[in-house]
């Protein structure tokens, strides 16, 4: 498995691979993506989505096939490596981004709060949603 900033060739199979993770949302195409890949294919993506006042990591996915080999964690470090300052993300499985270096936090940045008035977190359990924070000083 193979770990890289995603290029405009590899827009369309990274698109097509989060529908099929249910982890499309509008503008992905416009963040900065990360693709793991296998024998050419991408099998997992992470986005990094630049706001106002804080960068999100908002996507993060693998295909049900190519899940428990390290993928998820390996993109969550190469978006760490290249990010330009503390990141945060709204997630429904805590302890996973715990195991990636990620705290809970009570602060809310106001993207967030903006963003959960979208159809982006209709499907979520919003009593389930914590706010994560990685490379806070």
């Amino acid at each position: 498995m193979r770990v890289r900033k995603a290029a405009a060739s590899d827009l369309p199979a990274v698109v097509e691979l989060a529908k099929d993770l249910d982890l499309d949302y509008p503008g992905l195409e416009g963040d900065i993506l990360w693709v793991a890949e296998e024998r050419g294919a991408a099998v997992g993506l992470v986005a990094l989505r630049k706001h106002p006042g804080c960068l999100e990591l908002c996507a993060l996915g693998v295909d049900p096939k190519a899940r428990n080999k390290g993928a998820g964690k390996a993109l969550v470090e190469a978006l760490m490596a290249e990010a330009p300052g503390p990141v945060h993300l709204a997630t429904v499985i805590p302890a996973y981004f715990e195991s990636c270096g990620f705290v809970r936090t009570a602060e809310v940045p106001a993207a967030f709060a903006a963003k959960r008035g979208t159809s982006w977190c209709d499907g979520c359990d919003r009593e389930r949603c914590t706010v994560m924070l990685r490379g806070a000083k």
